[in-house]
């Protein structure tokens, strides 16, 4: 590799070696939206619990389905009939309704005429029809959702049939963002010359919440040592991972690096194969976590995805991110004299997975980030990247 750049590869796999999974807390289902499950999730019950009807129609004997039957019960979701169904009689019964004992089959109300207390059915019911059996989804014991698995909409109702009421899950993460640098300025506030809106500590700050993490502080800091120090002494009691942007270089005015060294911080790594996202710095001290990104709003986000959000990830149990997928370029993309991770927006054409760049991709050019699906990674090299080339893609 270049000089003494560390690849994409060498700096997870550091990141990776200092995050265990933080400890297991009890967290109620109707909180846990977001949340990664720390341990295997088993049915306590069967689900469904009880055969029940996929339709609204009548219960019938599938042996006994024929002429006018008298209907002599109802069966409802939560009230099930009283009755059981004997040859030559149907029962009332709605979706969801508990199946009445003497019953196999449910005849659509769609396929049935009733008049006068009885009913009569417009075809042949065969066994089992319209009926969802008890533990067709889940069997008592079965396992429900795996330890890792981030409960979305989908998995939260799964634990819920599942019979939980309060999951075990990770500790959130806890997340410190340090932005540096004399120039910064609130969001909408007036700029002298000189001066630019602190567009990072937003960013990072929501994409840290996106990744699960409870952020306890979002603080923009001048380019002074006692001021860096101190804020980065208090963001290492606070927090799991202290994220900084800007400051990691080597100017007379970049003072996170002495201050960390200053603080007990290990150097772990300084310096990426990455383009854009070289100054990245990474170290620790016992539990806590520095992960340094460079100060210009493109490098943030795409070194934030590339490292920050594992970490993260990984502080929880999740799962690991998927196994980048391939893409065909629809450009010519220049190499350079390191990887290029590219904005780009991924399409499907004649079953090819292709992958167009979201327009000028300078480290400066926020609109870049507008529409990306993906980084797409182009090889350190020289000449070009040809359009149809394949090239490994990790989605955001």
């Amino acid at each position: 590799m270049p000089g003494s750049l560390t690849s994409i590869e060498d700096a997870r796999a550091a990141i990776a070696s200092s995050c265990a999974p933080l400890p297991a807390e009890p967290v109620a289902v109707g909180d846990a939206a977001g949340r990664v499950l720390a341990a295997d999730l088993r049915a306590i019950a069967d689900v469904p619990g009880f055969d029940n009807s996929a339709m609204d129609g009548f219960a019938v004997r599938s042996d006994a389905s024929s002429g006018a039957l008298p209907v002599v019960d109802e069966s409802r979701a939560g009230a099930p009939a009283s009755s059981t169904l004997a040859p030559g009689e149907a029962i009332r019964i709605s979706t969801g309704a508990a199946l009445p004992a003497g019953a196999d089959a449910v005849a659509p109300v769609e396929q049935a005429h009733e008049h006068d207390g009885r009913v009569t059915l417009a075809a042949v019911v065969a066994p089992g029809q319209h009926v969802r059996r008890a533990g067709e989804d889940l069997r008592a014991g079965a396992l429900a959702l795996r330890a890792g698995t981030r409960l979305d909409a989908g998995a939260l109702s799964v634990a819920i049939a599942a019979g939980a009421g309060t999951l075990a899950c990770a500790r959130r993460p806890r997340v410190a963002v340090l932005c540096t640098g004399d120039e910064l300025r609130p969001p909408g506030s007036p700029l002298r010359p000189g001066e630019i809106h602190n567009s990072n500590g937003p960013m990072l700050a929501a994409l840290a919440a996106q990744s699960g993490a409870e952020v306890v502080a979002a603080t923009a800091l001048g380019d002074t040592r006692d001021v860096t120090e101190t804020a980065l002494a208090a963001a290492l009691v606070q927090a799991d991972l202290t994220i900084l942007s800007g400051g990691v270089s080597v100017g007379p005015h970049d003072h996170v690096k002495p201050a960390l060294a200053a603080l007990g911080v290990e150097e772990r790594f300084w310096r990426v194969d990455l383009q854009p996202g070289k100054p990245t710095w990474f170290g620790t001290r016992g539990a806590q976590r520095v992960l340094g990104l460079p100060g210009n709003p493109v490098s943030s986000f795409v070194t934030f995805a590339l490292f920050a959000r594992p970490a993260l990830r990984a502080l929880q149990g999740a799962a690991p991110l998927p196994a980048r997928e391939q893409a065909a370029l629809t450009v010519d993309v220049p190499r350079r004299g390191r990887t290029q991770a590219l904005r780009v927006r991924l399409d499907a054409a004649d079953g090819t997975l292709r992958a167009t760049p979201t327009g000028a991709q300078g480290s400066h050019v926020t609109a870049s980030l507008l529409g990306a699906d993906a980084l797409a990674f182009v090889a350190r090299g020289e000449g070009v990247a040809v359009a149809g080339k394949r090239v490994a893609i990790e989605r955001l």
